[in-house]
């Protein structure tokens, strides 16, 4: 029986990167090295000595690995990716090069407990990874290109968490999808405005009128309030207007709106005309045609790292009350208000639900963070003349001519390397350990979650953190400086120990993001690793110097001195497939944790790296070394 003939499908050949089998291996090499060193580290593999000091082997069930390696600071593994061998009982010349992660996965799967369509999701997430880095490595500039660049430009070659090694998989995007959205491929990317009737969303921080003033032109409300006109009965301006994600529209929110689509309760009004661009987390978007316009942070039908990527009705009606009361925390604080520390406000919120999931008995996460905006100060607006903005990951790359970005900051900035760090440490540390000592504030300061503000010269002066009704935290007990947060507010966010609450800077900071960035301020700075912890020991030891004693017996609460802290195992969590099933609800506790690592920080000698810090900085008050510096 012959088939019938139908047209060919158009092919979007922009969708596929062209073949380049080197490009492919060598960044397969890089994240195989990458896989080992952090699997070994979370102890879900265990390499062993080898005759030579740094050689180790890996014996896996199908295959044992060798390859050089050195240990850093916390136990962990620093693989040399050019090294590793892989040998099996069909190897018979011996072992041979190792570049390929996929089959490392598939040979560490009974180790990993992966088998059957969590491992097939492994495997996407892996190759999906790959072909990121293999994309970055392709259009990587050099570190003075980099260093030129503004906050939102820079953040398209950003290269995914650094401890995760399935860390850009984007699961539900397709190869068009990720040329489209993806934040590697810096698309532009306009988005969708819906109206929905009032009985479905709900604005939060601003009405309806002026959310929608605060993001579209004059003209574009007109033709969105006479396309609203023509579907649907009563005034616009009582409707809730809300910006979606274009694929998120097209892919989750077209189905599950049917009914109120078609009874006209909701009413899709068109494109917005601004161009916005994917940061880091790639469900929050930056204006570009008009960057003092708020950042925009929406739910996404995709899987990444450890969670769906939708967003919280609960935590986002919350938003702008938690960022007005942090606000004046930071206003009424003279410590916080002269460092300059910022909380990047989440000034309003439409939440929304559709009728079709309401009601329903143990309804997955996914299904229940499905609609609704945030509207977020952008970093635009908190910068002065001449200042520029970084993330924290950022200070990581290294340009394609093999020149780290720091290295350039550091060069233009006209100062020694421990002088710029200590500025460095001095802008990021002290407001934290403030907020958490004297308010009981535990942000998530990782290093996407955080922007370091430079100043012309390039000197880092003061930091800002993002991500706040969903990652700030509370001590359990209610202290004067929380009097003022709404009860609604409060409600919302979690308690923790303070044993627990220290891992905002020991695992977000200390092992999270310094893990990665001492040994490349080794490598490129020629700050020896001991010598950049002694900074962060000695930032830290004037905070608890700085206080009072009340303060400073809190600061010892936090044990951040102590000998062994907990390993946080992130890839654990996303490889054992806990992260991704249907769950009713999102994983709200700390990140899995087992066993302990050794901390950096411990074998410090802390009064002399505190006056050491002290000497960098010109004798500056803790976390007012940028105010000292521009009253010079």
């Amino acid at each position: 029986m012959s088939r019938p003939t139908e047209p060919d499908a158009p092919v979007d050949e922009r969708a596929a990167a062209a073949a380049d089998p080197e490009a492919w291996r060598i960044a397969g090499s890089r994240l195989l090295a990458r896989a080992i060193g952090e699997l070994a580290y979370e102890g879900l593999v265990r390499p062993v000595p080898g005759a030579a000091p740094d050689a180790w082997s890996l014996a896996l069930p199908a295959a044992t690995y060798r390859f050089r390696a050195t240990r850093d600071r916390f136990d962990g593994f620093v693989v040399d990716p050019g090294s590793v061998r892989r040998e099996d009982d069909a190897s018979a010349d011996g072992p041979t090069r190792a570049d390929d992660p996929a089959l490392l996965l598939r040979d560490a799967a009974p180790e990993l407990g992966l088998a059957g369509g969590a491992l097939v999701d492994a495997l996407r997430d892996l190759a999906a990874t790959r072909a990121a880095d293999v994309h970055l490595a392709r259009r990587r500039p050099s570190a003075a290109a980099l260093a030129d660049l503004e906050h939102v430009a820079l953040e398209a070659h950003g290269e995914g968490h650094p401890r995760m090694v399935l860390n850009k998989g984007r699961l539900g995007f397709g190869p068009s999808d990720l040329r489209r959205y993806a934040p590697e491929h810096a698309p532009d990317v306009r988005l969708a405005w819906i109206a929905a009737h009032p009985d479905l969303a709900t604005h939060h921080g601003l009405d309806a009128g002026a959310f929608a003033a605060a993001q579209l032109d004059e003209e574009e409300r007109e033709r969105f309030a006479a396309r609203l006109r023509q579907h649907a009965a009563g005034d616009p301006s009582d409707w809730a207007w809300l910006p979606v994600h274009p694929f998120h529209l097209e892919r989750e929110l077209l189905g599950l709106l049917a009914e109120e689509l078609a009874t006209g309760r909701v009413v899709v009004l068109g494109t917005g005309a601004d161009r916005h661009r994917p940061l880091q987390s790639v469900r929050t978007l930056a204006n570009v045609d008009r960057p003092d316009r708020h950042d925009v942070k929406l739910p996404l039908a995709i899987r990444n790292t450890l969670v769906w990527r939708g967003l919280s009705a609960e935590h986002s009606a919350q938003a702008p009350a938690l960022s007005a009361w942090l606000a004046r925390a930071i206003e009424a604080d003279d410590l916080l208000a002269e460092s300059g520390f910022v909380a990047l406000a989440e000034r309003a919120a439409v939440t929304l639900r559709p009728s079709l999931v309401r009601g329903i008995p143990e309804l997955p996460y996914r299904y229940a963070e499905t609609g609704g905006a945030v509207l977020r100060q952008p970093v635009h607006e908190i910068l002065r003349p001449g200042e520029r903005a970084r993330s924290l990951a950022a200070l990581t790359l290294v340009g394609r001519d093999g020149r780290a970005l720091v290295t350039e900051l550091v060069a233009r900035s006209g100062l020694d390397a421990e002088t710029w760090l200590a500025r460095l440490l001095d802008a990021l540390l002290p407001p934290l350990v403030r907020f958490l000592v004297r308010h009981g504030v535990a942000f998530c300061p990782h290093g996407e979650n955080t922007v370091v503000v430079l100043d012309g010269r390039d000197v880092p002066v003061r930091v800002a953190v993002k991500d706040l009704a969903e990652d700030v935290n509370l001590v359990p007990e209610r202290r004067p400086e929380h009097d003022d947060l709404p009860a609604a507010a409060a409600a919302v966010l979690l308690r923790w120990p303070v044993g627990e609450l220290r891992h905002s800077l020991l695992s977000a900071l200390v092992a999270g993001h310094f893990r990665t960035f001492a040994p490349l301020v080794a490598d490129h700075l020629g700050v020896p690793e001991r010598a950049f912890w002694a900074l962060v020991a000695g930032t830290l030891q004037r905070c608890r110097d700085d206080g009072d004693r009340e303060l400073a017996a809190r600061f010892d609460e936090l044990g951040l001195f102590a000998p062994r802290f907990e390993r946080i195992q992130l890839n654990r969590e996303q490889l054992s497939g806990d992260a991704f099933h249907e769950r009713a609800e999102r994983d709200e506790g700390f990140d899995l944790a087992e066993g302990t690592v050794p901390n950096p920080l411990a074998d410090v000698d802390r009064d002399a790296a505190a006056v050491r810090v002290a000497d960098l900085l010109g004798g500056a008050p803790s976390g007012r070394a940028a105010l000292a510096g521009a009253r010079r």
